[in-house]
């Protein structure tokens, strides 16, 4: 990197100790992925700090001491428009089946990165890193690039924790309560679902220890050259920090150890002003606005018709105003209280407090910018994670599930009508109060902990001695198995002796009898 005679000046002055040299590698092809780590880099480089970021959303405005290395036009981005229709089809088998396909993700993403060539100028590089910050989601091949720099890993979970992730960071993974983001289950399992929940944890984390780990390491080994270049596994056991996007408040306590630590909420910013158009549809409602948005992927034109009218029908029917972000020009039977608008800046809305519901599809970023205004929601999961979060939310008061297959005018009516009600309004603020309770903001947290491991050299005191455990230490079955010896030896002993003594006293009696 190139440094210049402001940053080492600004660098000097800096009350922090030292300024850093921050490597962040993101090659996941999906924006709100990005947005949770970019807004932590973004903010780094504002502190003083110097930062290269390996992406494929470079910024559109330039930041002082933020660097992009562009990875736009190696891979599609990720599915840009979801036909909903076809999510009709979504069920258990796909549920389970989910690891294999995000590792087939993650292997197109690992091949095409290191086969391009964008990151020659990182390796290549004479320059060190102090820190190297990357996501942990369904690939780890580019956690070797922290072994030739030398330098710590900090990891970023842009969803709950992923099996994978639990295993690795001395999280103790119980299935009986910690349930698989993939499935969608109640806060409570029953017995099938506790049942279920293990073997398909347990599933899911063998395959990606045995088969995505061993992809990665035949790639790394093809592109690097490294000699004595660790396993992916080992890399990443040797991970000083994990950040999760995620709070106690919505997806429940957890036992985490001191380097895991939870930031849900780092993307938010401060409000910013409403479009004049979107501000005076929401002022002007006596009643207040309810926001609808699928999200960036599910389009207008995907939306089934019956579906639309089922909604537009209960709308109608309500005195509150309804805006909806819809990508179409024109929405038929669009009654007079929807605005609809191709783009709305959604935080902002939510944030309004004439907004008094949210129709959502239970995307994490968006959960939390609702959960964090205190607006209660309608969520209608469609995939991935979006099942954990609706069911999260509702477990926690936040609102109600409503799944699209199922809805009517009726359902989409009384859901509305629910979340309305003044009872669950406070519900809703409740969780809002808890979730922002906390005695730093999710980016202050962030910011503390990278450079706390910064300091001190990897921070290796925060990592549980767990992490580095042989499984069959960590499950105590050395333990276990020298017990039951010593409890077969000991029945053993005790069998011979009474079988002496009861042989003994029998031969006394046929003797007197004799």
């Amino acid at each position: 990197m190139n440094f210049n005679l402001g940053t080492i000046f600004f660098c000097v002055i800096l009350s922090t100790s030292e300024c850093l040299s921050v490597l962040g590698v993101f090659p996941i092809n999906i924006k709100s992925h990005f947005h949770v780590f970019q807004s932590l880099m973004k903010e780094m480089s504002r502190r003083g700090h110097d930062v290269t970021v390996v992406s494929h959303y470079p910024l559109e405005e330039p930041l002082p001491r933020y660097r992009d290395v562009s990875l736009k036009g190696i891979l599609p981005l990720f599915v840009e428009t979801v036909d909903v229709e076809a999510l009709y089809n979504y069920n258990r088998k796909d549920m389970y089946i989910a690891p294999t396909e995000l590792s087939q993700w993650g292997q197109a993403i690992c091949e095409s990165t290191y086969f391009s060539g964008r990151l020659n100028e990182i390796l290549n590089t004479t320059i060190p890193y102090d820190l190297i910050v990357v996501e942990m989601f369904n690939t780890d091949c580019f956690l070797p690039i922290s072994f030739k720099f030398k330098a710590p890993i900090v990891a970023i979970s842009s969803s709950t924790l992923l099996p994978w992730v639990i295993s690795r960071s001395g999280i103790p993974l119980n299935p009986s309560y910690m349930q698989s983001v993939f499935m969608g289950y109640p806060k409570n399992l029953d017995f099938l679902e506790r049942f279920e929940n293990s073997m398909i944890t347990w599933i899911h984390l063998l395959f990606y220890r045995f088969w995505r780990n061993k992809k990665d390491d035949s790639i790394v080994r093809r592109y690097l050259n490294e000699s004595m270049l660790p396993s992916v596994t080992e890399l990443a056991r040797s991970t000083s920090l994990i950040f999760v996007n995620t709070h106690f408040t919505l997806h429940d306590a957890k036992p985490l150890p001191p380097n895991v630590v939870e930031i849900g909420g780092i993307h938010l910013e401060k409000k910013k002003k409403l479009p004049e158009n979107i501000e005076k549809f929401i002022n002007e409602s006596t009643h207040g606005v309810i926001y609808f948005s699928l999200g960036s992927m599910i389009k207008g034109h995907t939306f089934p018709q019956e579906k639309r009218e089922a909604f537009l029908k209960a709308f109608a029917r309500l005195p509150q105003r309804v805006l909806w972000k819809w990508e179409n020009e024109t929405m038929p039977g669009k009654p007079d209280n929807v605005m609809i608008q191709k783009w709305m800046p959604q935080f902002d809305i939510l944030s309004h407090p004439n907004v008094k519901a949210f129709i959502s599809h239970g995307g994490l970023l968006g959960t939390t910018e609702a959960v964090h205004c205190g607006v209660p929601m309608v969520v209608m999961p469609q995939y991935g994670d979006q099942h954990t979060n609706a069911k999260a939310v509702e477990a926690n008061g936040g609102g109600v599930v409503l799944y699209l297959k199922e809805a009517t005018e009726e359902t989409v009516y009384q859901s509305l009508k629910t979340i309305l009600e003044p009872e669950f309004r406070a519900k809703a603020k409740a969780l809002s109060e808890r979730f922002r309770d906390r005695p730093m903001s999710p980016m202050d947290t962030a910011i503390y902990w990278v450079e706390y491991v910064a300091r001190h050299k990897g921070a290796p005191h925060m990592k549980t001695a767990a992490v580095d455990m042989p499984l069959y230490q960590y499950l105590l079955l050395d333990v276990l198995a020298f017990l039951a010896a010593i409890i077969l030896l000991f029945s053993y002993i005790s069998y011979k002796i009474l079988s002496l003594v009861f042989r003994s006293v029998f031969a006394k009696k046929k003797v007197k009898q004799n």
